[in-house]
């Protein structure tokens, strides 16, 4: 759980404190399920990492490929992930736009481009990138899930719990699509059974960290914070995950009182 969030009371009267508190946990599930609706994995490269040092380290790698052939998917993907984890989403939005012209059946492409416009706000655009590169007799799980992820962020929960469900049938237990299923339930404040989903990713060998991080987020929000330290130790150092925390409790205290 970064500080960065990957990227969800006395003082108020007590009708509006669930609503409030159900805002701050909204807020964070959203960037936390657009930031996963589509797996990393495709976008993974040299050097990729959190700190500040490794991303540059990555951009500037990824750029040299990609511009010694900027039509290879490969290249495409992997300087459209660093320029993304390294918060350039303009500059990653308009490789991956150029890329799906020469690519524009490519379905990984076009997740990680309709991940990008979602990331955006660019809800509507997202959709039709992704419905269109969606084969209906021979569905891409990895757009359901990306397209579920989108539906999650415009208030459609059952259109998009329909999606998981139904890319979860292609690929049991997938840890990136109960990552996000789990993140739905975020945005109904549903913790209980977010935490529940979460942990079944973890069950997988295929979990990545980000799974875990979510996971902490979610016991955090609950406030279980010496759990929710213990699970983030698994990736982070211990001075990152003490600034998480504190962060995470300033931000539900704010809440609380506004």
């Amino acid at each position: 759980m970064p500080a960065r969030l990957h990227s969800s009371d006395p003082a108020a009267p007590r009708t509006n404190r669930p609503v409030r508190r159900l805002t701050a946990i909204a807020g964070l599930a959203a960037a936390l399920t657009l930031a996963g609706c589509v797996s990393d994995g495709s976008l993974t490269g040299p050097g990729q990492g959190s700190s500040g040092a490794v991303t540059h380290q990555a951009v500037g790698q990824w750029a040299s490929r990609y511009e010694a052939d900027p039509t290879e998917k490969a290249n495409i993907l992997g300087y459209a992930g660093a320029l993304r984890r390294n918060d350039q989403l303009d500059q990653s939005m308009e490789v991956l736009r150029r890329g799906l012209i020469k690519h524009h059946k490519d379905r990984e492409i076009a997740a990680a481009y309709g991940k990008i416009l979602a990331q955006k706000g660019h809800f509507k655009e997202a959709l039709n990138v992704i419905q269109q590169a969606q084969t209906p007799t021979r569905p891409d799980w990895k757009l359901m899930s990306a397209e579920a992820a989108i539906h999650d962020q415009l208030g459609d929960r059952k259109r998009a719990r329909y999606l998981y469900t139904e890319a979860l049938k292609i690929v049991p237990g997938e840890p990136s699509v109960l990552n996000n299923l789990a993140m739905s339930h975020v945005l109904e404040n549903d913790l209980t059974t977010a935490e529940k989903i979460l942990r079944s990713a973890m069950a997988s060998n295929k979990a990545d960290p980000r799974v875990r991080q979510n996971l902490a987020l979610v016991l955090g929000l609950q406030g279980r914070f010496a759990e929710a330290e213990q699970v983030a130790s698994a990736d982070l150092p211990p001075e990152q995950v003490k600034a998480n925390m504190a962060y995470l409790k300033r931000m539900l205290a704010q809440r609380g009182k506004s």
